[in-house]
């Protein structure tokens, strides 16, 4: 990885997703990215009815559909 080695940019094409998903990858490994933060924002899972996630309304949200 030639970030490790001390790559600081490369001549890439934002228009490829496959490159973009590398760069981020190399982020988290390379400690670039606390918490995972952009990785998870690009990468993470998409809810249903277009809810953004977190904690807020998590247990009530589980609670009703449980309960329908």
């Amino acid at each position: 990885m030639a970030i490790a080695s001390g790559l600081t940019s490369a001549i890439t094409s934002p228009l490829h997703p496959e490159m973009l998903q590398a760069v981020k990858a190399a982020d988290v490994l390379m400690g670039n990215d606390p918490h995972c933060a952009n990785w998870i924002a690009r990468n993470g899972e998409a809810r249903p009815g277009g809810a953004a996630g977190g904690r807020r309304g998590g247990r009530e949200g589980r609670r009703r559909a449980a309960g329908a």
